[in-house]
């Protein structure tokens, strides 16, 4: 009956096998994106805002432990914007921060959370927008949340299809 022990030895084999993948499932599974940052970097449809926020310096405010609601225009929002426009924010980098800023509020933000005829709510930048939902939709100002609820750790990123303007100063 030599058998036995052999058999006893597979099963045992198999089954520790079998208990380190389920193991290593756990450890390795998706955990998320760690910060609003990681999440704006990672969404296809960011790309341009992700690159203003880093040409901005905000990248702290995105990566930080405080949490921060971003309203992120989507790169077709940015397309809407004219060029000469947008050329001088490039040079202007105090505007554009000022204008990122208006896209983002500080706390954690869920669409859940906003209520149907809305309430302002105080930007980064010093100014307030108006956040509002109707039915199934989420507006912001002017524009529509298009794609909510990209949560991290640190925060909430919600695309808009609009560039919000930000208060003259």
């Amino acid at each position: 009956m030599t058998f036995r022990p052999t058999r006893r030895l597979v099963l045992t084999a198999v089954t520790l096998g079998a208990l380190l993948q389920i193991a290593g499932c756990a450890t390795t599974g998706n955990m998320g994106p760690a910060t609003v940052q990681s999440v704006v970097g990672s969404t296809a449809e960011l790309s341009t805002f992700n690159k203003l926020v880093s040409n901005a310096g905000l990248g702290d405010v995105l990566s930080g432990s405080n949490p921060v609601t971003i309203f992120a225009p989507s790169d077709e929002a940015f397309k809407a914007v004219p060029a000469a426009t947008l050329d001088k924010l490039a040079k202007d980098p105090a505007a554009l921060k000022a204008l990122l800023q208006h896209h983002m509020v500080a706390g954690t933000v869920r669409s859940a959370d906003i209520l149907a005829g809305g309430a302002p709510l105080a930007t980064l930048g010093g100014g307030k927008i108006a956040v509002s939902k109707a039915g199934g939709f989420v507006t912001v100002d002017e524009s529509l949340v298009t794609k909510a609820d990209l949560f991290a750790p640190n925060g909430a990123v919600h695309v808009i299809d609009r560039v919000l303007t930000a208060p003259k100063k």
